[in-house]
C-alpha cells in the first residue's frame, strides 16, 4: 500500500461503492419503468410495485449497514484519540472538541496531536483544515 496522506486517506470500495449501489439503482429505476409501463397498459401493478419495494428496502439497507458501521468506528476513533491524548498531555480532549475534528485528528502525529488538539478546541477548525494542517501523516489503514 502506499503512503497514505491527505489526497489518498479516503477509502473507496468500488464493488460496494458503485457497482452495489449501481445496481440497486438500476434496480429501482427499471421497477419504476415496469410500474408505469404496467399501469399504461392496465395491466397488474403488484409486480412492479413489488419490485419497487424490494429495490426501496435494498437502497435502505445499503445507506444504513454503511452509517451504522461509520457510527460505530467513529466512537471507537473517539475512545482511541481520547486515551491518545491523555497518554500525551495527562489531559483528556477538551469537551469543546466535536466528534468530525477528532476524526480529522487521528492522522495528525504524536507531536502534532496535542497541538492540533488545542486548536481545534479554541478555533472551532474544520475536520478538514486539520487534515490538511497535518505535516507528519499518520496512517488509519483499518477504518469502515
Amino acid at each position: 500500500m502506499n503512503e497514505q496522506n491527505y489526497s489518498n486517506h479516503r477509502r473507496i470500495v468500488k464493488m460496494y461503492h458503485f457497482v452495489t449501489f449501481g445496481i440497486i439503482g438500476l434496480l429501482l429505476i427499471s421497477s419504476v419503468y415496469y410500474t408505469i409501463s404496467a399501469a399504461s397498459e392496465h395491466a397488474s401493478l403488484k409486480p412492479g410495485l413489488f419490485l419497487f419495494l424490494v429495490s426501496f428496502v435494498l437502497l435502505q439497507i445499503f445507506f444504513f449497514a454503511r452509517l451504522f458501521a461509520l457510527k460505530a468506528q467513529d466512537r471507537a476513533i473517539r475512545a482511541e484519540e481520547n486515551f491518545r491524548h491523555y497518554l500525551l498531555t495527562d489531559k483528556p480532549l477538551d469537551a469543546r472538541i466535536t466528534i468530525r475534528q477528532i476524526i480529522g485528528l487521528r492522522f495528525a502525529s504524536d507531536e502534532e496531536f496535542p497541538e492540533l488538539a488545542k486548536k481545534a478546541a479554541e478555533t472551532g477548525i474544520k475536520e478538514d483544515d486539520i487534515k490538511k494542517a497535518i505535516k507528519n501523516w499518520r496512517a488509519d489503514n483499518y477504518r469502515v
